[in-house]
């Protein structure tokens, strides 16, 4: 009998940041087709068949799009500045926007429009807390893509963590709901890094108890996020599809399986293959991406200085007396 070792931390922080990218990565080809043109789970790879009509033509097998490049934007301000420091955040996302700061080869190829606009408002000289637009039709999944390494960072309680990811969220996605999905997410991943059981259910367990009857971010939660009854999951870009797509496709099996079943509903598949990629990750550590997928991943050197920072950031942490840290 084969004994299976459950992942280190280690490994399932390596699994997390690795996870979203290349679930980012694998999807790109296919973004935009919609659901009936995904190809079959057992042909859906990194490199889709010959006679697929990918999107973005010229971009090779193993780049990651914007989804990737604003989540390291977020993981190196956290780890160089040792705080969530949004004015720095919204910095490293306009130099990713305008210079290709963390893109693979420099090349910015996919910039959403509502990140678009607000880093427009960034470079025109906008306080951070007036970049994004806050309108109910400003929900996006442009905050929560991007949001994975906040929870993977983060030593501070559950309560300052959901804080933290509706600030982070704040800079290009205005709307209370984006935020309360930024912050579940957040709060289911970091439950997953913590090896918690049942750990969707626990974030929301954690998130009414934050925000009890009568708040706004209660009524925003059980008005349009709260899956009472759940409708087929969706793989378009608004915020709330995707949150709830990714735990859907959470449920596949395998770090591959979750990845193609996140592709499979078509449309921004390569931000819902994140989203979803990133808690897979997480939850089964880096030996359970496909080393076929890992061999043609593009930018290495990119991510892995920001990966030794996270997990030196993590070891010292975990390192110094609970009674030191503030916690």
């Amino acid at each position: 009998m084969v004994i299976v070792r459950p992942p280190s931390r280690p490994e399932r922080i390596a699994g997390g940041l690795w996870g979203l990218l290349v679930g980012d990565a694998v999807g790109v080809p296919y973004e935009f087709a919609p659901k009936q043109r995904i190809p079959a789970l057992a042909k859906i790879d990194m490199d889709p068949p010959v006679e697929f009509l990918r999107s973005h033509m010229g971009i090779k097998p193993g780049t990651w799009s914007d989804d990737g490049a604003q989540a390291l934007c977020l993981a190196a301000s956290l780890t160089e500045h040792g705080r969530l420091d949004l004015h720095d955040l919204m910095d490293r996302m306009a130099r990713w926007f305008r210079d290709g700061y963390l893109a693979v080869g420099r090349d910015v190829f996919d910039v959403g429009l509502q990140t678009r606009q607000s880093l427009g408002r960034f470079l025109s000289g906008k306080p951070v807390d007036q970049t994004a637009a806050s309108g109910e039709w400003s929900n996006g999944n442009g905050s929560l893509m991007r949001s994975l390494p906040l929870a993977i960072w983060h030593r501070g309680g559950r309560e300052e963590l959901a804080r933290d990811a509706f600030a982070q969220s704040g800079v290009t996605h205005g709307h209370l709901r984006s935020g309360i999905c930024c912050a579940l997410y957040c709060l289911w991943a970091k439950n997953v890094l913590e090896g918690g059981l049942h750990p969707w259910h626990a974030a929301i367990e954690q998130f009414e108890s934050f925000y009890p009857d009568g708040t706004p971010e209660r009524k925003e939660y059980e008005s349009q996020i709260h899956p009472r009854d759940p409708d087929p999951p969706k793989g378009t870009g608004y915020v709330v599809d995707s949150l709830h797509s990714a735990v859907w496709a959470t449920q596949a099996g395998s770090y591959e399986a979750v990845v193609k079943a996140a592709i499979s509903l078509g449309q921004d598949t390569d931000t819902t293959a994140c989203i979803a990629g990133g808690i897979a990750g997480l939850r089964d550590g880096i030996h359970a991406i496909p080393h076929r997928w890992m061999k043609l991943m593009r930018g290495k050197e990119l991510v892995l200085p920001i990966l030794d920072a996270l997990l030196a950031h993590d070891r010292a942490q975990r390192e110094t007396p609970r009674n030191q840290t503030g916690d």
